[in-house]
């Protein structure tokens, strides 16, 4: 996979793309990680990219000469269009199905914008989709693309050490990841579970899946919405939701 990331601020983006996961991906040749500074491509003297809106109000906005003269010439040369992917709080919740379907691309544009806004005509005529990682604002598009960039990433066959950590995540099954535990099997009298030591791999993936949906019964509830459920596991729920109605209903204690 190639991804570009168009930004003011390209040195934010060095410590990201050289540490961790995302660094030996890139050592590894298995993803080619770019940024480029827009502004070289601004049309003026003075090499500004934004200017005030029509209409008057307050802030300075995105002209669209400078990015849409980066992103031709990124992709110049190229037989196929990339996806080309504008940061911005109006954008679609990004998700981990968002993120599974990026990582089948062979390449991603990433803009990053700051100031008010963009030019409408960016949105309309140059990128094609429009991603938010939450309902609140930040000072540009640098922090959303790199969660979005770090996520995608690690989906790329190879980037993992071990192939079906991606695969268990939290959200790639629908539901919450189940516990984990490692040596030592009791720790200042904790200990771990019985079932995941016996060896017995079936009762321990039934026991995964028992606490994965548990932990998304509890914690994240509206993630059952559109769940196929076997009929072991509505009996599962039908015993919590009994177990939580019992406790409710239970007398306060006296003081």
């Amino acid at each position: 996979m190639r991804i570009d990331v168009l930004t003011l601020f390209p040195a934010m983006f060095e410590g990201v793309f050289t540490s961790s996961i995302l660094g030996k991906a890139r050592e590894k040749g298995l993803v080619g990680l770019n940024t480029v500074n827009f502004r070289d491509y601004a049309n003026n003297k003075h090499n500004t990219v934004d200017d005030y809106p029509y209409g008057g109000g307050g802030g300075m906005v995105l002209k669209p000469e400078p990015l849409f003269a980066a992103v031709e010439d990124v992709t110049s040369g190229l037989e196929s269009k990339p996806r080309v992917i504008l940061m911005c709080p109006q954008g679609e919740p990004f998700s981990q199905k968002k993120a599974e379907e990026l990582a089948a691309e062979r390449h991603l544009i990433f803009i990053c914008g700051h100031y008010e806004g963009y030019d409408e005509r960016i949105r309309e005529h140059l990128v094609t989709d429009e991603l938010s990682i939450g309902d609140y604002v930040l000072t540009g598009g640098e922090l959303p693309a790199m969660v979005v960039i770090d996520s995608v990433v690690r989906l790329l066959p190879g980037v993992l050490g071990n192939e079906t950590s991606a695969v268990t995540d939290s959200f790639s099954t629908g539901l919450l990841e189940y516990p984990h535990y490692t040596r030592p099997a009791n720790f200042r009298g904790w200990e771990v579970p019985e079932v995941l030591i016996s060896g017995h791999h079936g009762n321990i993936e039934e026991w995964r899946r028992k606490q994965s949906l548990e932990r998304t019964w509890r914690k994240r509830p509206d993630l059952l919405e559109g769940i196929e459920l076997t009929p072991k596991e509505r009996r599962w729920l039908d015993e919590w939701e009994a177990q939580e109605r019992s406790g409710r209903d239970l007398p306060e204690k006296p003081e």
